[in-house]
């Protein structure tokens, strides 16, 4: 399995990948605006046997008042329902860690389960005086500093990207 850069082409394959992972076209709408309206994004594929079996895509986000922070936002990503719990989240999951923090990024936020995200060092993010701009309990939204003390006196409500809005 390899995991790299979603290519165009890829599009199609992954728009179904995120229809057959979460059963409607929700997601794949989002993704397909983010990819339209988002910048930077960072969207990665697992692919085997040139099959797409994986996605994961990254955004940025707004802490307002600190245009000083560079934030991104994972949502959503996905894995072939018959090739999910075989460590493809956790794969696409690292590379596009590893490449937020090569992009210049020093936190990530992720609105997903708590028990998933801990594993790749998420904390709930009102640890660090963030909340989320969606209603969702306390411990689903999470925050991931790619420097250690990137969060300190930061403070406040993460707005996603205006695709979002649309979910």
């Amino acid at each position: 399995m390899q995991i790299r850069n979603e290519d165009e082409k890829e599009r199609a394959a992954v728009r179904e990948l995120n229809i057959a992972a979460f059963g409607t076209p929700a997601k794949a709408d989002l993704v397909d605006r983010l990819r339209r309206d988002a910048t930077p994004l960072i969207s990665l594929v697992a692919v085997d046997n040139e099959v797409v079996v994986g996605h994961i895509i990254f955004s940025p986000v707004l802490l307002p008042g600190r245009p000083d922070l560079r934030i991104m936002g994972l949502a959503p990503m996905a894995v072939a329902p018959e090739r999910q719990r075989r460590g493809i989240g956790a794969a696409l999951a690292r590379a596009g860690i590893k490449a937020c923090k090569k992009l210049g990024f020093g936190a990530i936020v992720v609105l997903g389960h708590p028990e998933y995200y801990p594993r790749f060092g998420f904390l709930p993010a009102v640890r660090f005086g963030l909340g989320c701009e969606f209603e969702a309990p306390e411990e689903v939204f999470m925050v991931l500093e790619l420097h250690p003390g990137y969060l300190d006196s930061a403070a406040g409500t993460v707005k996603y990207h205006a695709a979002f809005n649309r979910f």
